[in-house]
């Protein structure tokens, strides 16, 4: 179980003017309440903007955005059942996705090297596993950490449900961060998902962290959750002591067969209300601009960037679904005149 919030006095709470010198001590917070997030989700959007620029800049000075890359390493046949998600064995028949065995220690150490030489520096690992068994399988990804590490890139994984020893069994292998994400507000949480509850949720990000794990933890819009949904799980996250270093956040890409398979899309400049929202409610973690971003124009990525997103998911999959090209991706960063981070030499590489 998590610790309760902690309570900070009131002149630790964010500063009126974000760009004043005394902005980086007071906006680290662990005491937001959702009517406060939701009043600056809903916020004029250029001053929205503004003042998450200003922060991102106070706490990111090096214009760095990091490249990570994803790889399903064991795909469809999860018992969960995840209404977004086509791997969930109970909309197999609908979706047509195949169950698939655990990848190859050979074959992931092969697009990791084939990630690092097209510039990322972080190797993400997905299995579609509602938890972590003990067993050869848990032992040949505790392999493939030990492998991308090895490479010189950060590892992170997302194996679903894990226990505190299997955590530091992570942890000792080298694993960078553990992705878990919470998808969406405890409220809504029962109309996405019934097999896992969002305790569940909190209690393996809480066994990761104890590991001395960094946390990769996000969300997902645009699964017909409220803005005060939105809201609510931003302050889940940035009421964690202390707040994830990764907070991916998706827009929703609806597949057939899954049960939000007709869902709207979103209104593109809701990423970036999310995303700067984000970066003021966390001023330090790596905002990441997530799924979805395939359909975003290029000017709606370009305002995300500015809003405080500085990592994206490199390469043309993820998991399941397209993503955009990597030469595109590269080309965007250099003409913003943003570099991609290097974490061997802890700044930022020209692309």
């Amino acid at each position: 179980m998590l610790d309760k919030p902690t309570h900070h006095s009131d002149d630790a709470k964010i500063v009126d003017d974000p760009s004043s010198a005394d902005a980086t001590d007071h906006s680290i917070r662990h005491d937001w309440s959702s009517e406060e997030i939701q009043s600056i989700l809903e916020s004029p959007l250029t001053d929205l903007i503004y003042r998450a620029q200003t922060l991102h800049r106070a706490y990111h000075d090096d214009n760095s955005v990091q490249l990570a890359s994803l790889m399903s390493i064991k795909t469809g046949g999860c018992p969960e059942n995840c209404s977004y998600c086509p791997q969930s064995a109970h909309f197999s028949r609908e979706t047509g996705l195949k169950k698939e065995k655990l990848s190859e220690v050979d074959e992931v150490m092969r697009q990791a090297k084939q990630a690092k030489a097209a510039g990322a520096s972080r190797f993400c690992m997905g299995a579609a596993w509602r938890e972590v068994r003990d067993g050869q399988e848990f032992d040949d990804v505790l392999d493939m950490v030990r492998g991308i590490r090895s490479l010189g890139m950060e590892a992170c994984t997302t194996l679903g449900m894990l226990t505190r020893e299997q955590a530091q069994r992570l942890a000792d292998a080298g694993l960078t961060a553990y992705n878990h994400n919470l998808d969406t507000s405890p409220e809504f949480y029962s109309e996405i998902i019934t097999t896992r509850t969002y305790q569940d949720r909190l209690d393996t990000l809480a066994n990761a962290r104890e590991a001395g794990l960094t946390l990769c933890s996000g969300g997902i819009i645009g699964m017909g959750e409220s803005n005060t949904d939105r809201a609510r799980m931003l302050q889940v996250l940035a009421n964690l002591d202390p707040h994830p270093e990764s907070v991916p956040i998706n827009a929703l890409v609806p597949v057939k067969g899954t049960p939000l398979e007709n869902q709207a899309p979103i209104d593109p400049l809701e990423m970036v209300r999310m995303i700067a929202t984000a970066r003021i409610a966390m001023p330090k973690a790596r905002v990441r601009l997530s799924a979805g971003r395939r359909n975003f124009s290029r000017e709606t990525q370009i305002l995300c960037f500015l809003a405080g997103a500085n990592s994206i998911f490199y390469g043309d999959k993820l998991l399941t679904t397209s993503n955009n090209e990597a030469n595109e991706d590269l080309a965007l960063i250099e003409e913003m005149g943003l570099k991609v981070f290097d974490p061997v030499k802890g700044d930022s590489a020209g692309v």
